[in-house]
């Protein structure tokens, strides 16, 4: 019985605040009014922040051309993939009607691509974009060997199927003589996949280094030469190769191609004027029922031209004010049946 009883006491919790529930409490007494002048407070910062947000983009100037239905001799030429060989350009002339100052980028726009399927976001091997294992192919099924077994470098489906077509946009100087715009390819990823998800193998000469290996199918050059010029710009560090790897939540995405170089006559911006877009088309659409188009927009400090954001805010503050009149005639009526009450 004794024995009983010291298993008992050895069981329970010590003597302690913690542990006994003794430590001091708050209970936080709310009023009706300041609930409501929280919600009312909340709706009115969640309207203000709309309706700001909303000006914002709206202030952005931006400027789309589609090209896919423009250039389809080049589009009827991809879609037969002997002709991978065979170069395709179109030009697009377009006119600015207003000069779009500050900063201004290119981007590539999408529609139709899905790059949010399961599978072909599986379809990349991690530790190969990071330079330490180039033949870790596991996971890139269907595009992992070569036909001779050949390791791919980059391997994968979304690697294989990069956007590959060339932009430029040309400026008509006093309507007459056609300058090209100076555009910059570099600073266009996220830093974190520059400097943390993608690093190139650890060799003086970068070919070297990739011995061993072979290009993507559907690509015209290895990833050792995507930008010869610029060293910190070549292999998987290839800024346009790392904007691609970087997976899109919807089938229609545009993401960013390249940003103005503000020298020469475009220290403004982009002036107001004749331009064109000369294309060297490569990517094919039509087969899957997509389109392609170039994207020149300006950005604000919210972002940019998407209004989603700015009217979630305002929805928000919308239904906040909503409720908050909703419960102030519920406190009202109950308050003037209780006053009726206390005086009968």
């Amino acid at each position: 019985m004794k024995r009983i009883s010291e298993d008992y006491q050895s069981r329970l919790p010590d003597n302690t605040a913690l542990k006994q529930q003794q430590l001091p409490a708050y209970r936080l007494q709310l009023s009706a009014t300041g609930v409501l002048s929280g919600f009312f407070a909340a709706g009115a910062f969640c309207l203000g922040m709309g309706i700001i947000l909303i000006l914002s983009a709206k202030s952005i100037k931006e400027i789309e051309v589609k090209y896919t239905k423009i250039c389809a001799n080049c589009a009827e030429l991809r879609e037969d993939a002997t002709n991978f060989d065979k170069e395709c350009t179109c030009s697009i002339p377009f006119y600015l009607s207003e000069t779009m100052k500050g900063n201004v980028y290119m981007y590539y726009k999408l529609y139709g691509f899905y790059q949010n399927l399961y599978q072909y976001i599986l379809s990349r091997s991690n530790s190969q974009l990071l330079g330490t294992d180039l033949k870790d192919v596991g996971n890139c099924a269907p595009f992992s060997n070569s036909h001779d077994g050949t390791p791919i470098a980059p391997c994968g489906a979304i690697a294989n199927s990069i956007f590959n077509d060339t932009i430029i946009l040309s400026y008509n100087l006093n309507s007459s003589i056609p300058i090209e715009v100076p555009m910059l390819r570099s600073k266009i990823t996220w830093w974190t996949d520059k400097y943390v998800k993608f690093q190139n193998p650890s060799s003086i000469n970068l070919s070297s280094a990739f011995a061993g290996t072979t290009k993507p199918p559907y690509w015209s050059k290895p990833v050792y030469e995507l930008d010869e010029e610029d060293p910190g710009n070549n292999g998987f560090l290839n800024d346009d190769f790392i904007v691609w790897m970087r997976t899109a939540a919807f089938p229609t995405f545009k993401k960013l191609y390249r940003r103005l170089n503000r020298i020469q006559y475009f220290i403004e911006g982009l002036p107001a004027g004749n331009y064109s877009f000369n294309i060297t088309y490569n990517f094919p659409v039509t087969r899957f029922k997509g389109e392609k188009s170039v994207v020149l927009s300006t950005l604000t400090w919210s972002g940019g031209s998407s209004l989603f954001l700015g009217l979630a805010y305002t929805v928000t503050g919308a239904v906040t004010w909503l409720a908050s009149f909703s419960m102030m005639a519920i406190h009202l009526m109950l308050k003037k049946k209780k006053m009726l009450f206390i005086q009968d």
